[in-house]
């Protein structure tokens, strides 16, 4: 049966960690205030004043939102932080907007998946953070999310990923202070780091796995916060003619995307993208191989991906993103932008677009090329990080290609741009979405002991998945029982 968080199992396990929140002053954010800051008290937001935005200190956990003032130190809330991509450089009608990662706490919004993740376990007494380390199996920032939540609680954190994620990615899993396991492999490598939990669960009896993967709360995370923050976007365009008409997300983990099974309860008809890697298009053509877009791990379907819901895939050349890498980022690229009478101010933003969003960003095209949208769509995507994540990726390609010039960069913008084609696109039926679920018995019943009544369960319980989702309901009010048994609000 897929376990519901919905009361405390180990009492004397929560006043333990109430007590050791207690003598470190932290207090736990509900989802509601995620979501919405205004509910976070006075007495927290004046003290956030002078706490850097991207510092290890407990009120940061009150910063897990999309809707921290975009600056170094000293804000506090206002909107939505996004970018809209003008028609001048996607070459669609269609309006893009990219909600952006970077002004989460690690820069990255993984901390907000890995939170929902943790804090269930912690406040039903699941786990104690006095005794337990907290494992976290990523290709990506999940596990940095994970470690930086960690440190904040005052937990052992460790961290596994890929040996060839970026340097970046590394350094500063180190610096925080984590037990970092490197596996084999690049990243579309999941196995490997399955192989790892098993053995961490055989000769560990002190660590708790939060993979990603299969906890539900990275996707109840996103459905309560990542969907709410694009439907108030939408909405805040007060324009009656707009259609919110996509939602794309790579599939990674499948928490992200279920942001699209929120927007389908207010806009049924949304497209609900799903983008991978062509190198390895595990949901388009059930293939593999290796690929260079970081963070979306692949070759397998996430235990927590709701395929029900998915309504197109589409397949993106890593190629691409590392020539768009080099064009949004290299001083001859932003020129021949310029040149293209793209925005300055917009030019200057898309360095807050990682390697992943970028990717988003061609599978929104492609999109709206399929479906020939119009001035009166608008289709909504991430970035999950910036390229700050990503430095020593822009290095290498200078490094294994020469020196950039504006050229390379006309050739980049009108190849990469302008020219994306609806090639490796797929418009799911009902039995290929079926046939995309199927494919989790392979990797999580046969590898993982998943029960195969829960598999079935995903596909024909019709009333489970707004269960899943619908948990931070409940979660709220045990944080707010748990903060209460703390008492450490009282010391603001």
């Amino acid at each position: 049966m897929i376990q519901i968080i919905d009361k405390v199992e180990n009492p004397s396990v929560v006043e333990k960690s109430a007590r050791h929140f207690a003598e470190k002053g932290i207090i736990l954010p509900t989802f509601a205030q995620m979501r919405n800051p205004e509910l976070i008290p006075d007495s927290v937001r004046d003290r956030l004043k002078g706490i850097g935005l991207w510092e290890r200190h407990p009120l940061n956990l009150f910063r897990i939102t999309w809707k921290n003032e975009p600056v170094e130190t000293g804000g506090l809330y206002g909107g939505v932080n996004f970018l809209e991509l003008p028609s001048e450089m996607t070459g669609v009608r269609a309006r893009i907007v990219v909600l952006l990662g970077k002004y989460f706490p690690t820069g990255a919004h993984k901390v907000g998946a890995a939170y929902g993740c943790l804090v269930p376990r912690i406040v039903s007494g699941q786990f104690d953070p006095t005794y337990h380390k907290a494992v976290w199996p990523s290709t990506g920032n999940y596990c940095r999310g994970g470690a930086f939540d960690s440190d904040i609680m005052g937990c052992t954190a460790v961290a596994i990923l890929p040996e060839g994620m970026s340097r970046e990615r590394f350094a500063w899993l180190k610096e925080i202070g984590a037990e970092v396991i490197a596996t084999p492999g690049s990243e579309s490598n999941v196995k490997e780091i399955y192989d790892k939990c098993w053995e961490i669960r055989r000769t560990r009896p002190d660590c708790v796995i939060f993979n990603q993967f299969d906890e539900f709360g990275n996707p109840a995370w996103h459905y309560n916060v990542t969907g709410p923050a694009i439907e108030e976007v939408f909405c805040g365009f007060n324009d009656d003619r707009l259609r919110l008409a996509g939602f794309v997300s790579a599939t990674g983990s499948a928490g992200t995307i279920a942001a699209g099974d929120f927007l389908k309860t207010r806009h049924p008809h949304l497209k609900v993208v799903a983008s991978e890697a062509l190198q390895c298009p595990t949901l388009l053509q059930n293939g593999f191989g290796e690929h260079r877009i970081e963070g979306i791990g692949d070759k397998h379907v996430p235990w927590v991906h709701n395929v029900r819901n998915t309504d197109v895939v589409t397949a993106i050349d890593d190629d691409d993103c590392m020539r768009l890498l080099r064009l949004f980022n290299e001083p001859d690229g932003q020129r021949r932008l310029a040149a293209c009478g793209i925005d300055p101010e917009v030019i200057a933003k898309l360095p807050l677009m990682g390697i992943s969003s970028l990717s988003n960003m061609l599978s929104a095209i492609k999109t709206a090329k399929y479906f020939e949208m119009t001035s009166d769509d608008v289709i909504f995507t991430l970035a999950t990080d910036s390229v700050e994540l990503y430095g020593s990726r822009v290095q290498e390609l200078a490094e294994e290609r020469g020196a950039y010039n504006e050229i390379q960069a006309a050739v980049d913008f009108e190849r990469c741009l302008l020219g994306s084609a609806v090639d490796h696109l797929k418009e799911l039926t009902y039995p290929e979405r079926k046939a995309i679920h199927n494919l989790k018995y392979f990797t999580w019943v046969e590898q993982q002991e998943k029960d195969i009544a829960d598999l079935n369960a995903q596909w024909y319980d019709h009333e489970l998945w707004p269960r899943l989702f619908d948990q931070p309901r409940r979660w709220d009010e045990m944080i707010d029982d748990f903060n209460r048994l703390s008492g450490a609000s009282a010391n603001l």
